[in-house]
């Protein structure tokens, strides 16, 4: 759980020093357009330090940890983020340096929202696993032996 919380605090970090960044590069070159690095504060904060609060409450309540498809999750998620993040801060830095920004930096940027998108499927995979099966009420059973006969 420890690891968790680490994690989301890390991206509220990050998130609070990317909106600094983007304010400052922006005030210092007389920028005034739209640039990918206005959103990247919203996304490390509410992708990063969000989701991860709420991955550690799931945690309190249904051990995700203990399941081993987790530390895929975890793994593929956080690059995911970090490479999506990572592309947008450079896209928007060249953006405000008036620099184009080449086919490479989007191939990279949708590589990143291919392995946040895995790293969700992960998540709920191991979430379905983890969460007890609702039972039915006990006049809705039918008894084994009952549904390994043949109609007739």
């Amino acid at each position: 759980m420890r690891k968790i919380l680490n994690i989301a605090h890390v991206y509220m970090i990050i998130g609070v020093v990317s909106g600094l960044y983007y304010r400052e590069l922006t005030k210092l070159n007389d920028f005034t357009g739209d640039t990918q690095l206005g959103v990247v504060h919203t996304h490390l904060l509410a992708l990063g330090m969000l989701f991860f609060l709420i991955v550690l409450v799931l945690e309190k309540l249904f051990s995700l940890t203990s399941s081993r498809l987790y530390n895929w999750f975890f793994w593929i998620y956080n690059a995911g983020l970090v490479l999506t993040v990572a592309m947008m801060t450079l896209h928007g830095t060249l953006t405000v340096l008036g620099r184009p920004s080449g086919e490479a930096i989007a191939l990279a940027a949708g590589l990143g929202h291919v392995l946040l998108t895995v790293g969700l499927v992960l998540l709920f995979i191991t979430l379905g696993k983890r969460i007890p099966a609702k039972s039915a009420p006990a006049g809705d059973q039918v008894p084994a032996d009952a549904a390994q006969q043949p109609a007739g």
